[in-house]
């Protein structure tokens, strides 16, 4: 499916006060919620998935040794984790604004970046209200599965 589709479907998503679109082009199938962190933007119905991970569980998840560990000494507050591995992207498109910057102040719910799994496109909400004190991760670097990606006081 063209992702300039794709795209104009989020835009009369956001329009409209319809919550989920799904549509199915031959074997392809995209499906568009307003729902939680974890939904993925859309999905090819063709490839087989494992069960996601739930975002508020990876972000409140015990501190263990993950890539980018020593990026976290003297970090107090809320370290966002990466729930899968994927790609990790600040801004909706190549040339957007992005997401959020340090020193943002951010509030429950707020997209702060998508990982791209699988050719799935991810968003990564944050869980709780805030201020952006440091983004771990540079645009478009492969991270790790609970591999830190923000600080939030």
């Amino acid at each position: 499916m063209d992702i300039r589709k794709v795209k104009k479907l989020i835009e009369l998503l956001e329009q409209s006060n319809v919550a989920e679109i799904e549509i199915h082009e031959g074997e392809e199938s995209v499906r568009i919620s307003r729902h939680g962190a974890a939904q993925p933007l859309f999905m090819p119905q063709a490839l087989p998935m494992a069960s996601p991970t739930p975002v508020a569980a990876a972000a409140t998840t015990a501190p263990e040794p993950a890539p980018g560990g020593e990026l976290l000494d003297g970090l107090t507050g809320e370290i966002v984790r990466s729930p899968m591995v994927g790609t990790f992207y600040r801004a909706p498109a190549p040339g957007s604004a992005p997401f959020v910057e340090e020193g943002q102040k951010v509030k429950a719910g707020d997209t702060l970046c998508i990982i791209e799994a699988m050719k799935i496109l991810n968003q990564i909400e944050c869980e709780s209200a805030g201020t952006v004190r440091r983004i771990l991760v540079e645009n478009g670097q492969p991270v790790e599965y609970n591999q830190p990606l923000f600080a939030i006081e």
